[in-house]
């Protein structure tokens, strides 16, 4: 049993990824206006997908809490937020987080995402995804990766099976989102199962 229950292999700062096309790195206090601008002008195409905003979802204030709950999963090893940017790194594509992570007999997380509209459909987010399952696998050692999306999000079910991940159910009214308790398609992926080449740039 004490072999489950060890300390976490990775216990530093949220990492930078590089790869082929991206930057992923944890968010930062300066990257605030950039991404009150793209979740702005992506509001339409986002909300259908996220829980309900709040009043003050893209103020300053809002943010510096983000990212002080940010910060603190970090700390505590249960979390790791990625801003994605376009090399060499200064335009804001969209985010992705590993979340819940679970320790324990469990060894497993949660993966989620969200891309800025402009972007979407350009395979951002499937090379920053396989970015991320080498960090998930290999440096936090987890034993299982897992996703949910709506039924109605066929770009999102193409880009988990593309990278790896195995649809195994169907869980109903499982999260709220757009203010509503929602049926979602339940995905996971094991550190044994096969993944895609890594998109990490050479010497990156």
């Amino acid at each position: 049993m004490t072999a489950f229950l060890r300390t976490p292999p990775w216990l530093g700062p949220t990492p930078v990824l590089h790869g082929r096309r991206l930057v992923l790195r944890a968010p930062a206090p300066a990257d605030w206006s950039q991404w009150a601008e793209l979740r702005a002008s992506s509001r339409e195409f986002l909300t259908p997908w996220e829980p309900a905003w709040t009043a003050d979802e893209l103020s300053r204030e809002a943010y510096r809490r983000r990212l002080r709950r940010y910060a603190r999963d970090a700390r505590e090893a249960v979390g790791y937020a990625f801003f994605l940017f376009a090399e060499p790194g200064e335009q804001l594509l969209g985010g992705a987080t590993l979340s819940n992570l679970r320790r324990g007999v469990t060894q497993s997380g949660q993966l989620g995402y969200w891309m800025g509209q402009t972007y979407a459909g350009q395979g951002y987010m499937t090379e920053a995804v396989a970015l991320l399952l080498p960090f998930a696998f290999e440096e936090l050692q987890l034993h299982r990766m897992e996703a949910a999306c709506l039924p109605s999000n066929e770009r999102s079910r193409r880009l988990l099976l593309r990278v790896g991940f195995r649809e195994e159910g169907f869980a109903r009214q499982y999260l709220r989102i757009d203010g509503a308790w929602r049926d979602h398609v339940l995905f996971a992926m094991l550190a044994s199962d096969p993944r895609p080449p890594s998109p990490a740039r050479p010497g990156g």
